[in-house]
């Protein structure tokens, strides 16, 4: 059965940390996930912008979501590395996720992270991973 846009949503909605950072998939296909957070006070560290964790969160569950798109629902991230390249201050964080390649059991993805400020999107972090399942033979 091919995943929906309301299955994922329903997943998210069920992760405790999701909820408390009120985070949202706006867009959830075979190869290509899109993930947006409202930026909130409680989200900036002490000069204003949006805390490195969070813009790390946004990468790393729009990474997986991608990757389960792949491999099928039961999935954790095995690794990623991101790349902080400018500050986030704005209105919203929008994490796009793409499928770079999938096997049996793990795929390689791709996200781009971005915050919206004054109308426009500025790309603030870059990440890859490898997103692994959980229904591997023992």
């Amino acid at each position: 059965m091919e995943p929906t846009l309301e299955a994922a949503q329903a997943v998210l909605r069920s992760q405790p940390f999701s909820l408390l950072l009120n985070a949202q998939i706006t867009s959830f296909g075979p190869d290509a996930v899109e993930l947006r957070i409202p930026i909130t006070d409680q989200l900036q560290q002490q000069h204003g912008f949006v805390h490195g964790g969070v813009i790390s969160y946004a990468a790393d569950n729009a990474l997986t979501f991608v990757g389960g798109a792949a491999l099928g629902p039961a999935v954790v991230t095995s690794e990623y590395k991101i790349n902080y390249i400018r500050p986030a201050k704005g209105q919203a964080l929008v994490a796009r996720a793409n499928l770079v390649h999938a096997g049996k059991s793990q795929a390689v993805c791709q996200c781009q992270v971005f915050v919206v400020a004054d109308d426009r999107e500025i790309l603030c972090a870059l990440a890859q991973g490898t997103i692994v399942s959980m229904n591997q033979p023992k």
